[in-house]
């Protein structure tokens, strides 16, 4: 496993949309694994996307409230209700905000064996999930802030 350099504010691959991934293999086992290290190697990280670390792959990696995802080509297919949120990301350090989040979310996704998976998360959780597909997409929350914290 190796660890990743996190890109921040103003690197252009925070804005450009992840490709599919076509066959989950070891290559791709091992990209989730270094992704995840890097989660694990940076202080108050929830999550992480692959462009955060400068590969334009749909992978995202979760270890947050209680849930260890590695997630393949995740995609939201259901959002229900409507919560505010303070959402802050490791791409954007020091800049936190006020955004507005479905309550519950529903995303398909592949596990890191190419399995496919449904998972339903709420509050805190589906803040998550949209937080870390929008990434894939090359959005970042800072377009979705209603308030800025700091």
């Amino acid at each position: 496993m190796a660890i990743r350099e996190i890109r921040v504010e103003g690197d252009k691959v925070l804005t450009k949309k992840c490709k599919e991934v076509d066959v989950v293999d070891d290559h791709i086992r091992s990209l989730l694994d270094d992704m995840m290290e890097t989660l694990h190697r940076t202080p108050n990280g929830a999550a992480l996307a692959a462009n955060q670390v400068g590969l334009l792959r749909r992978l995202v990696v979760i270890d947050y409230e209680g849930w260890y995802l590695k997630l393949v080509n995740p995609r939201i297919i259901a959002h229900d209700g409507e919560q505010e949120c303070i959402e802050g990301c490791l791409s954007y350090p020091g800049r936190f905000g006020k955004t507005i989040r479905p309550q519950s979310v529903t995303v398909k996704a592949l596990d890191e064996n190419g399995k496919e998976i449904i998972l339903t998360g709420e509050g805190e959780m589906a803040k998550c999930f949209c937080h870390e597909i929008e990434h894939l997409e090359g959005e970042v929350f800072l377009d979705k802030v209603i308030e800025f914290l700091t």
